[in-house]
């Protein structure tokens, strides 16, 4: 059996710069500065890996020494050409710096590099993976870089300029390669499989230029397998097989079992793609590649070549159509959470069902949601405008209420009843500090209300007052019942004036609401079972009701209260 064959990659490995797809910028430049003689004696080729940076490298060793030299491309059929591609010249060098990274390799090359070439014209280095180098290497290398003789060029290439110091960069001319894009990528590929006569699916090559993530061995890489392991024809379900990715068709089943919020639909579509042995790692990934092309195509249906994943068939369309924006980023959002969270798990599978029950669930929301969201909205404009009647005319709307009570009963409805135990405990430890500093701040949580858009909160606290407080509660009176019961029902309005009051004491307190007639019983009823002696202090921690409406009238300054 013969081991002769050589992989794609490294038959089709450009010999012209013609050759090296996507990358105009660069041989476009290199072939100008070749033609004018305008020769640099050091380049710095950094870019992802798989996008022509050897290639290049090699390309423009030959062309600087090609015998029809000054010419934009090597002719490929001198001697100094042939000998370069074949690598029988010793002039051009090419070394790796990930296995010679040390500081005697490259001390070694700047001792020869003061001789002369052998065969052609200029010396070449090719030093790949460069940022590989020790500092002390690098160290080594600085000065040779910056003043070669003038028969040496250096080419370094890397993967990760970041790496490499920037005494370094600055005596290079650098060129950065791109990502190759899908397109260019298909385009080589069909040149490569017309003139091999290999037949293959134009949808397979897709497939397989999308997973190779700009890179051209890669996608090469791929294609050399996919046509080992089909049979006759590359067909779209070996392009799949071999790059491990998800087939449209299953991507679209299972988004439209999200959108229609079915969970079980879901599960089963993931529980046949894990038998087939697909990552699921890899597949949260083209899950969420599924949903950012469609969110471009929604944004902007033309460009095609954007499209990442997806491949514009007519499921896929009809199904964007559905869709929210709004829904998608919600979609990506929890995906990618599911994707941090894979990374870290011996068990990848478990959060990729939850994921995608929890899509399902999500969707779920969205259209309950809609339906319910006018109604309470509505709801809620009318108790704002009642508490507005209220406040503007608060004996009349007491009345009415309480006529409206009257006509139609609530057969749950009771009247509202303060909670006398709690109120005598408060009582017993209130202080005077704790409702002056509460008292002092009330208008300033009156403000706070009416600013975070909670007038209807900031309405029941009109006609209230705080009457007592410890440190674990504060006691608030309400002129009326209703408001007090309305008050009190209201989560919301709890909190918030829990969380005032710890800001403006710092304590977390307890807010209880009592009506004003219950509020004077509660009170004298204390006074009296506590007798005079044992009272006066929490006596005098509240407020006597008709000291408070002096207060209100005539202000602080004007009253003088005495025994």
């Amino acid at each position: 059996m013969s081991l002769a064959y050589q992989a794609l990659y490294r038959v089709w490995r450009p010999q012209q710069f013609i050759d090296v797809v996507g990358q105009e910028h660069v041989t476009t430049t290199l072939q100008n500065a070749l033609l004018q003689q305008k020769i640099s004696h050091a380049y710095l080729f950094s870019g992802p890996r798989g996008t022509g940076k050897t290639s290049a490298a090699k390309i423009l060793a030959k062309a600087v020494n090609c015998e029809k030299a000054p010419t934009a491309e090597p002719c490929n059929e001198c001697d100094a050409c042939r000998g370069i591609t074949d690598g029988s010249i010793p002039d051009v060098i090419e070394i790796d710096a990930a296995s010679n990274n040390g500081v005697e390799e490259i001390r070694d090359i700047r001792d020869k590099v003061k001789y002369a070439p052998n065969v052609v014209k200029y010396k070449v280095y090719i030093i790949d993976e460069v940022h590989m180098l020790s500092i002390g290497a690098f160290n080594a290398l600085l000065k040779t870089l910056e003043e070669p003789p003038k028969h040496v060029i250096f080419i370094l290439a890397t993967t990760e300029p970041h790496k490499i110091p920037l005494t370094i960069i600055s005596r290079c001319q650098r060129f950065d390669f791109k990502r190759i894009t899908a397109q260019a990528i298909v385009g080589r590929m069909k040149q490569i499989v017309e003139e091999t006569g290999v037949d293959c699916d134009d949808k397979a090559l897709q497939i397989i230029s999308r997973a190779a993530e700009g890179g051209m061995r890669d996608a090469l890489s791929l294609l050399d397998q996919a046509i080992s392991f089909s049979q006759d024809t590359v067909t779209i379900e070996d392009a799949l097989t071999v790059t491990g990715t998800v087939s449209q068709n299953f991507l679209n089943q299972l988004a439209g079992a999200i959108h229609e919020r079915n969970a079980a639909a879901g599960l089963e579509a993931l529980e046949e793609l894990l038998l087939q042995g697909k990552d699921p790692a890899r597949f949260i990934e083209d899950l969420i590649f599924f949903y950012r092309d469609m969110l471009l195509y929604k944004a902007a249906p033309a460009l095609e070549e954007s499209m990442e994943r997806v491949m514009l068939d007519e499921d896929f369309q009809e199904l964007a159509n559905q869709v929210e924006p709004a829904q998608i980023y919600e979609l990506i959002e929890v995906l990618n959470k599911a994707q941090q969270e894979m990374r870290w798990t011996n068990h990848p599978r478990i959060f990729l069902e939850v994921a995608i029950v929890k899509l399902c669930q999500l969707e779920n929301q969205n259209p309950s949601s809609n339906v319910q969201v006018e109604p309470l909205l509505r709801r809620i404009e009318q108790l704002e405008e009642k508490l507005v009647q209220f406040q503007q005319n608060p004996g009349m709307a007491a009345s009415e209420s309480a006529a409206a009570a009257k006509k139609a009963p609530r057969p749950n409805r009771k009247g509202f009843q303060a909670p006398t135990g709690k109120i005598n405990e408060v009582l017993k430890s209130a202080t005077k500090t704790n409702l002056h500093t509460i008292k002092g701040r009330w208008g300033d949580l009156l403000e706070m209300l009416a600013a975070n858009q909670m007038r209807s909160q900031a309405a029941l606290l009109n006609e209230s007052e705080p009457v007592a407080a410890s440190d674990e509660a504060v006691v608030i009176k309400f002129k009326y019942e209703i408001h007090c019961q309305m008050a009190m029902e209201n989560t919301r309005f709890i909190e918030t004036v829990s969380g005032a009051m710890n800001d403006y004491t710092g304590k977390r307190m307890q807010v209880i609401g009592v009506p004003e007639d219950q509020w004077l019983k509660i009170r004298e009823n204390f006074i009296s079972q506590r007798g005079d002696g044992a009272t006066e202090g929490q006596a005098n921690a509240t407020e006597d009701p008709l000291i408070a409406e002096a207060k209100k009238l005539f202000g602080d300054e004007l009253i003088q209260i005495q025994d």
